[in-house]
């Protein structure tokens, strides 16, 4: 094994793995908005809107993260240009990709993750709230969601850890990520196994790390009842 492979493409590499941090960080962030709606969709009592959210989860939680990919970034441009009537089609680019087809499919599961945390506040607090005269988007937004976001923080840094690792999968786009500069230099110097030992250790560093923490805060803002 010949390490100067990682050495000597050291900022490329970084420059990966910066990329698949911005993925990760935006694509959590669009993904949890777009999910704390859903979750009040599903939980809504307007039969059509809880049952659109509730198959945008199912459809979503049954299909691959690859295949998601792979419709955006091929199938995606054709219908838009057919839609705006170019003929040709419309350019997205691997980035721009990777990023809306996260935000769609992880939302779903923030979606499942938020649902549980409104769910476990006691419902007396939405009935006193509606005594009080607030709407239901006060009381969602002043009562229920903060002590939601409080008994669910360790369960929603956990899928940002696995949509940290999820993200690996751009390589398959050919964007400039972690895994997908790895990838590069493996095939260019002939060192896969060498590569791809360096990317498992690397991401194995990044997510025990992660999940210690995730730990130490669910412990520390645990709830005693």
């Amino acid at each position: 094994m010949d390490f100067s492979s990682i050495t000597n493409s050291l900022l490329f590499i970084l420059s990966g793995a910066k990329y698949t941090v911005e993925l990760t960080v935006t694509s959590a962030a669009g993904a949890i908005f777009l999910g704390t709606f859903l979750a009040l969709g599903k939980l809504s009592r307007n039969r059509l809107l809880s049952t659109v959210c509730s198959a945008y989860v199912t459809v979503v939680r049954t299909v691959p993260l690859v295949l998601f990919l792979f419709w955006f970034f091929f199938l995606v441009p054709l219908v838009l240009g057919w839609v705006s009537g170019r003929g040709t089609p419309v350019p997205i680019g691997p980035e721009m990709s990777a990023l809306i087809t996260f935000v769609i499919f992880e939302a779903a599961y923030y979606a499942e993750i938020i649902r549980a945390g409104i769910q476990s506040i006691p419902r007396g607090q939405l009935a006193a709230s509606y005594a009080l005269g607030l709407t239901f988007w006060q009381t969602m937004g002043n009562v229920i969601l903060p002590q939601a976001f409080r008994n669910m923080g360790p369960v929603i840094l956990t899928q940002t850890i696995v949509l940290f690792q999820d993200t690996s999968l751009v390589y398959v786009l050919s964007a400039n990520d972690f895994m997908g500069a790895v990838s590069k230099i493996a095939q260019r110097d002939g060192e896969l196994t060498l590569m791809y030992c360096f990317a498992a250790v690397c991401y194995f560093i990044v997510s025990f790390t992660l999940s210690s923490g995730v730990k130490a805060l669910q412990r520390k803002v645990a709830i005693v009842r």
